[in-house]
C-alpha cells in the first residue's frame, strides 16, 4: 500500500517513518527546501531518539522518499495524511491556511487524475474542520467531489517517546464519514493491537482537544495544591501519592512543577477554549488552567527570593531550557516566562540545556539578550548563587554534588521538577527548596 504525507514536521516525520518501517511505501511532501535536502540525504530534521536510525534504514530500503510536489504523491497514493501545521493566532485560535492549500492541491490533482482519494487529517484542528473541508473540496472539485474522501485520525504522540507511542498506542480514533474511507483507514491499522475507536469526524475532532485540555487541567490542579502545601508545610509528592492510588484519578500528569509547555498543551487549550467560547459555552475552567500555568514562573521567582532576598546582580544558572527531557523542543517552555522574571528582577543569568541551547537562541532572540549559555554543566554554575532546574533530564539527577558545590559563590538549589534526592543535595552542604515541599 502507498501512503502519502503532506508535511514533516514532528508529526508527519514521525508517523512516514514509522509507517515505513511497518512496510508500506511512503511518500512525502515538505515545502521547506532546506528540510527536503536533508530529509533526501537521510539527516534527520528533528530530535527524537531512535527516529534518525529508522529513517535511514527505510530510505535505503526504498519505503520513503520526499519531496516538495504533491502533485506525485496525489499520483501514487490512495491515502494521504495532513500533518500540516496549525499553530495559534492572536486570539487562541487555529490558523488553519496550511490545512486549506494543502486539500486544496489534493482536490485539484485528485480531480485531474480523476481518481478516488483519501484525505486524513493527523494535524491537531477545532471540530467542524473535516465538514470547513468538505466545502473546500465541493468549490475545487467542480462537480467531481465525489473522488475525495475525509477522515479524522487525531495522533497522541509523546515527543521522547513518540516511535514507541505510535507503535503501541494507547487507542487509535478513527473518525470516517463513509464506509470506504473507513475500510481503508482500518487496514492500514490492521496490524495495531489496541482499542480503535470509529466515529465520525466531529467527535474524533474533540477527543485530541478533550484529552489534552484534561492533561494540562490535571497538571495545573497539581501545581495549585502545591502551593498549598507551601503555605501550610505539606507535602506534595505525598499528596500525588495518595490522590495517584485511587483508580479514578491515576498517577499520570500529576507531578508539580514549574509547569507545562510545548507545541501540544498550551496551543490545544487556547484552541479549545475558543471553539468553547465560539459556542457560547462556559470554558472558563480552561482558563484557570491557562492562567496557573502560566504564573508559574512567577511562583518560582517568589520561592527563589525567600531563599535570596535580593536577586538584582545575582547571577543565577537555569538547568534546561526545552520543555520537558529527550526532545530539543523549546516551544512554550517554562524556561522563558522564567528567564524573563529573572531578568526583570536584574538577575544574571546563565543557562545550559544538554541540546537546546541553539533552538532557545532562535525562538526566544529577546530573552537570550545578555545570558550566557554553556553547554558544560559544570562551566554554567561557575560563580552562581543559585541553581533553577528547569528541565528534567536525567543527566542533571546524577551529577557529582559536591563537586558542583566548588563551583558555585553561593550553595543554592531551587529544584523545579522535584527531581532530586533531597538528601543527597542537603548531605552535598546545599540549602534546598522544591515545589510544594
Amino acid at each position: 500500500m502507498n501512503i502519502g504525507v503532506f508535511g514533516a514536521g514532528y508529526v508527519g516525520l514521525v508517523t512516514a517513518v514509522c509507517l515505513s518501517d511497518m512496510g508500506y511505501k511512503l511518500w512525502v511532501v515538505e515545502k521547506d527546501k532546506e528540510k527536503l535536502e536533508k530529509l533526501k540525504i537521510g539527516i534527520n530534521t528533528i530530535y527524537e531518539p531512535g527516529l534518525t536510525e529508522l529513517l535511514q534504514k527505510n530510505i535505503q530500503l526504498g519505503r520513503i522518499q520526499f519531496t516538495e510536489e504533491g502533485k506525485s504523491v496525489v499520483e501514487n497514493c490512495e491515502i494521504i495524511f495532513l500533518c500540516v501545521g496549525t499553530p495559534s493566532r492572536p486570539d487562541g485560535s487555529a490558523d488553519m491556511s496550511q490545512i486549506e492549500a494543502a486539500m486544496k492541491e489534493i482536490v485539484e490533482q485528485s480531480v485531474s487524475l480523476g481518481q478516488y482519494r483519501l484525505v486524513v487529517v493527523k494535524s491537531t484542528v477545532p471540530v467542524g474542520t473535516s465538514a470547513w473541508m468538505r466545502k473546500i473540496a465541493t468549490m475545487y472539485a467542480k462537480g467531481s467531489q465525489h473522488l475525495v474522501d475525509l477522515a479524522s485520525n487525531p495522533e497522541f504522540l509523546r515527543e521522547g517517546v513518540a516511535i514507541k507511542d505510535f507503535k503501541e498506542p494507547d487507542r487509535i480514533v478513527l473518525g470516517c464519514t463513509t464506509d470506504r474511507a473507513r475500510e481503508l483507514l482500518s487496514k492500514v491499522y490492521e496490524p495495531f493491537i489496541c482499542p480503535k475507536i470509529v466515529t465520525d469526524s466531529n467527535t474524533a475532532e474533540i477527543i485530541k482537544y478533550a484529552a489534552n485540555s484534561f492533561l494540562a487541567t490535571k497538571i495545573s490542579f497539581i501545581n495549585m495544591v502545591a502551593d498549598l502545601c507551601e503555605s501550610v508545610g505539606g507535602d506534595i509528592s505525598q499528596v500525588a501519592e495518595g490522590m495517584g492510588y485511587d483508580n479514578r484519578i491515576g498517577k499520570d500528569f500529576l507531578k508539580a512543577g514549574i509547569g507545562f509547555g510545548g507545541s501540544c498543551f498550551p496551543k490545544d487549550l487556547r484552541a479549545f477554549l475558543h471553539i468553547g467560547e465560539s459556542y457560547n459555552l462556559n470554558f472558563g475552567l480552561l482558563k484557570e488552567v491557562i492562567k496557573i500555568n502560566q504564573s508559574r514562573p512567577e511562583r518560582v521567582v517568589a520561592l527563589l527570593k525567600e531563599m535570596l532576598w535580593v536577586l538584582e546582580g545575582k547571577r543565577i544558572t537555569i538547568l534546561g531550557l526545552t520543555f520537558k527531557p529527550n526532545t530539543d523542543d523549546v516551544r512554550e517552555s517554562p524556561a522563558a516566562g522564567l528567564i524573563a522574571a529573572l531578568k526583570a528582577e536584574g538577575a544574571k543569568i546563565t543557562a545550559t540545556d544538554p541540546i537546546g541551547i541553539e533552538n532557545f537562541k532562535k525562538m526566544y532572540v529577546a530573552e537570550s539578550k545578555d545570558i550566557e549559555f554553556e553547554i558544560d554543566t559544570l562551566k554554567s554554575v561557575e560563580n552562581s548563587h543559585a541553581l533553577i532546574l528547569v528541565t528534567d533530564w536525567n543527566e542533571y539527577s546524577t551529577l557529582d554534588w559536591v563537586t558542583v558545590k566548588e563551583f558555585m559563590e553561593l550553595p543554592v538549589i531551587l529544584d523545579g521538577r522535584n527531581l532530586l534526592n533531597e538528601d543527597l543535595i542537603r548531605t552535598a552542604g546545599f540549602q534546598y527548596a522544591a515545589i510544594g515541599r
